[in-house]
């Protein structure tokens, strides 16, 4: 099992009785460091008295199950406003919402698609934009993300 699927295991818990859900588990390498990262969502928005709260509660457990070997850095985030979807539940909870879609490779010259998510079936996304369904395929899409206007 993987290192971020034994974390959601743990966390998830820990993170719904503080009031909040996990949206996601990342392990990354960025640059020479490895980051071990939990993105928190609840209604209304997650501050920073929540990453503190839920980040105490599951250190410790993350030292004494010993899940890492390599030195990593923990950081507990909010999922926030533009969060990336993944999971066919965060495109159901999503549907209807502004989001972008990012390609691979360039289509009608763009690689950036933005407009209002439309649908989504095994990893191919739907958006309407200026008025026509684009649909694409879980290959050429390389990452959906909710999208905000200020």
């Amino acid at each position: 099992m993987k290192i971020t699927e034994q974390v959601w295991q743990f966390a998830e818990p820990i993170v719904k009785a503080h009031g909040c859900s996990l949206w996601d588990v990342e392990y990354v390498r960025e640059g020479a460091d490895w980051f071990l990262r939990l993105y928190i969502d609840k209604n209304g928005g997650v501050d920073i008295t929540d990453c503190e709260a839920i980040s105490r509660a599951i250190d410790p457990i993350l030292d004494e199950k010993d899940l890492i070997a390599d030195s990593y850095s923990f950081e507990v985030c909010s999922a926030g406003l533009e969060r990336v979807l993944k999971r066919p539940q965060d495109f159901a909870q999503f549907m209807g919402s502004d989001v972008l879609v990012k390609l691979y490779r360039p289509k009608e010259g763009t690689k950036e698609f933005p407009g209002v998510l439309a649908g989504y079936s095994d990893g191919n996304v739907s958006i309407t934009a200026n008025d026509r369904l684009l649909t694409f395929t879980k290959e050429e899409v390389a990452l959906v993300r909710l999208r905000v206007d200020f």
